[in-house]
């Protein structure tokens, strides 16, 4: 997983859509597409379901599972089929490393920051008008990471429902949520080049590669020895069980010491969002200063500890045993690449493609007495996600 820098936004970046530079730049969106991540056709099913809804002067909110660093590619290649601009909410971290020219670009093409860390009033505000007043689709991924689970989503966050119902309750016009499944699967072959790589990561423990074993049985036997360094190193010893019960039972153990020591209670609350609150506790220690060196160190340390919560959750532990399939074992070895070898992304392993897929539209009820609907729309989405997740 990408390891961001863990602080508040530095500044906020605005969209400001332009739809001729869109149209005038999709044979170069394509391009990259085709010769940076290696994905030569993106198939999109129910591009009619976002046409009507958009033809009805709906405000229409976009919610597509996000499981690879290709996704903005491949949803706005999905949009040039649909026949419309979007905006897009992402990730402070995604402006701060670019040129001035690529940051352009980015607001151009409809996309604005968000500080997950912190209670974004601002991008939060910015989402709902955009609901409220724009032509264009607003695409907000609820999973909020990239968990190289292709084929299982993670549990989506009620963030992107909740400024949904925030802005249907004073929309003039009708607020629709559409699910949007993402699937990539490989055209060629990619077992010769994950053999490579899966030998690689293997000389990086100081094992000598398993050529011999099937490539499943290495994946398993990989993720172990990295479970075990990390029981011994937080546990001091190693546990017994199934991976999963493994995982977990080392996640949480590090994510309560943590909260302890931050003085919080997340027992009610996900994982993600636990993590999102310690966080923003941490940060603001550190931004509050009159720390001593012990001190500072101790927050870098509960920072690093987060990070390793969120890496460990973004491992289920029977991803691969669940459904063996060439496309899951690859994923699984691509975060290996990114979290072992700590490359930026993994590299593309064979040339892609990809189905994206529209489904059936929640509408957003405008009355204050519905209760419970941001929760509601949250299941709601992310089980026809998955349903159609399952169809492939």
């Amino acid at each position: 997983m990408n390891r961001y820098t863990m602080l508040f936004a530095p500044q906020v970046w605005k969209p400001n859509v332009s739809p001729a530079l869109i149209k005038l730049l999709r044979p170069f969106r394509d391009r990259q597409r085709k010769r940076l991540i290696q994905i030569q056709n993106v198939e999109v099913e129910g591009a009619s379901i976002v046409h009507e809804r958009l033809e009805n002067g709906e405000g229409v909110m976009i919610m597509p599972n996000h499981s690879n660093h290709a996704d903005p590619y491949v949803i706005y290649s999905a949009a040039d089929q649909v026949g419309t601009p979007l905006h897009v909410m992402a990730t402070w971290h995604v402006f701060d490393d670019k040129s001035w020219l690529a940051r352009w670009i980015l607001t151009k093409h409809g996309c604005f920051s968000v500080d997950r860390e912190a209670n974004d009033i601002g991008a939060f505000r910015l989402a709902t008008s955009i609901l409220q007043e724009k032509r264009e689709p607003l695409v907000i991924f609820p999973e909020g990471e990239i968990y190289h689970c292709n084929g299982r989503v993670t549990p989506f966050r009620e963030g992107a429902a909740a400024i949904a119902v925030t802005a249907a309750r004073k929309s003039k016009r009708p607020i629709t949520c559409i699910p949007c499944a993402i699937r990539y699967s490989y055209v060629d072959d990619p077992t010769e080049s994950l053999l490579a790589t899966m030998s690689e990561l293997e000389s990086s423990i100081f094992w000598r590669p398993k050529t011999t074993e099937p490539l499943e049985k290495r994946i398993y036997d990989f993720a172990e020895a990295l479970l075990m360094v990390k029981e011994l190193e937080y546990l001091q010893t190693t546990q017994s069980g199934r991976l999963t019960e493994r995982i977990a039972s080392l996640r949480e153990h590090i994510l309560t010491r943590v909260e302890s020591r931050n003085e919080l209670d997340g027992s009610t609350k996900s994982i993600p969002e636990r993590v999102k609150a310690a966080r923003k506790t941490i940060m603001e220690k550190e931004l509050a200063g009159n720390l001593n060196a012990d001190q500072m160190q101790q927050l870098n340390h509960d920072m690093e500890d987060l990070f390793l919560v969120v890496q460990s959750f973004s491992y289920p532990g029977d991803y691969v045993d669940d459904h063996p399939s060439i496309d899951r074992m690859a994923e699984t070895i691509d975060k290996f690449e990114e979290d072992v070898l700590q490359k930026t992304t993994a590299t593309i392993k064979a040339e892609r493609r990809v189905q994206v897929s529209f489904g059936e539209p929640v509408e957003v009820s405008s009355d204050r007495k519905v209760k419970s609907q941001t929760t509601t729309i949250t299941t709601t989405i992310e089980h026809r996600v998955q349903e159609m997740l399952d169809q492939y």
